[in-house]
């Protein structure tokens, strides 16, 4: 099977000038972070990979490796750490140019559960990434955050310079990032860039699991005819962004060479929203798209609100276009057009 990322132009010419350079992806057996070791290995570049394997599945990157071939993995090494480990984070970032840092504990309702581990992996282990990055001089280190530190602030579309409450210790999490990384940049001279994904979906992404995204969790219901359940009324809307897109952001932040795109947060998405009653009927278009005759028996259930979450999010993505030159490649129903070939196949 192809890989996409070997015919989407705004990935195969950013890479094609980034060969030489060694890059690191933390998390890399996770959902976005095989999809980034995908689109650096087809592009030819050398990847180094650290993931614990704690939420991360080692079969993701088997499936990266079938889509990239023999001699692409020649230039794949991979660690098995946690980077709670400074040690290993040090070990990992020697001789790497550029940092993916992805590697984090998800969830908002799993840190409200747990919000020890929450502070352990997503601010301890950052400090230890960032810390190892700056100590072997990593030229750029590029991190996940999350629309989540928008907290209560009501606004849409969301801008970067405007955020009210954080509502979880995930989004405190994602915060406190934030603020390490401008601290490092004043004090150690690191370049960062944080990304503030919003809802990302795409091939890869765990339907299993008590923490499952909303997307992929529907996608395994509705083919398995088993109930999907919507918090609140379903008018709660979202700002869903194709992995595609998150691939993107990721490598225009790690390879721009405009100096005022550095030591910033951009949001990633498609500014538009959907509502999870639209949501609903999209997948069950899309999976119909794929295999024709589709009909669902699932039943839909309404429930409570859950606690931590907004009510409606969308992007203002102008920040990251004009200095960084971010577009969307994908919308919201080609992704998902994408997603049900790989969901349909996996329960088929």
């Amino acid at each position: 099977m192809p890989s996409k990322y070997s015919t989407i132009p705004a990935i195969t010419e950013l890479l094609a000038g980034a060969r030489d350079d060694v890059w690191l992806v933390t998390g890399a057996a996770g959902f976005i972070g095989s999809n980034l070791v995908e689109a650096l290995l087809v592009n030819g570049c050398r990847v180094r990979a650290l993931d614990s394997l704690a939420t991360g599945h080692r079969a993701n990157l088997d499936t990266v490796r079938e889509i990239v071939g023999e001699e692409a993995w020649g230039r794949f090494e991979f660690f098995e750490s946690d980077i709670r480990d400074i040690n290993a984070c040090r070990t990992a970032c020697e001789g790497v140019t550029r940092v993916l840092h992805q590697a984090a504990l998800g969830s908002v309702p799993r840190s409200i559960e747990f919000p020890e581990a929450t502070n352990d992996a997503n601010v301890g282990g950052f400090v230890n990434m960032l810390t190892a990055a700056k100590d072997v001089g990593v030229k750029r280190f590029v991190y996940a955050s999350s629309s989540s530190v928008y907290g209560d602030d009501p606004t849409l579309p969301k801008v970067e310079d405007r955020l009210g409450k954080v509502l979880s210790p995930y989004a405190l999490s994602k915060l406190v990032n934030e603020q390490y990384a401008a601290i490092f940049a004043r004090c150690y001279g690191t370049e960062s860039i944080g990304l503030r994904y919003f809802n990302v979906f795409g091939p890869r992404q765990d339907p299993h699991g008590a923490y499952a995204a909303v997307i992929p969790l529907w996608y395994a219901a509705m083919l398995k005819g088993e109930p999907i359940y919507i918090n609140g009324d379903g008018e709660t809307s979202r700002d869903f962004c194709y992995i595609a897109n998150v691939v993107q952001a990721n490598l225009r932040s790690a390879l721009t060479t405009n100096p005022e795109a550095v030591n910033r947060a951009y949001n990633v998405a498609c500014g538009d929203r959907t509502t999870l009653n639209q949501l609903v009927d999209r997948i069950r278009e899309s999976i119909v798209a794929v295999r024709p005759g589709f009909e669902s028996k699932t039943e839909i259930v309404c429930r409570d609100f859950r606690a931590g979450d907004v009510r409606h999010s969308l992007a203002d993505t102008s920040l990251s276009q004009n200095l960084l030159g971010y577009a969307a490649t994908h919308q919201v129903g080609e992704g998902l057009r994408e997603a049900a070939e790989y969901y349909v196949g996996l329960f088929e």
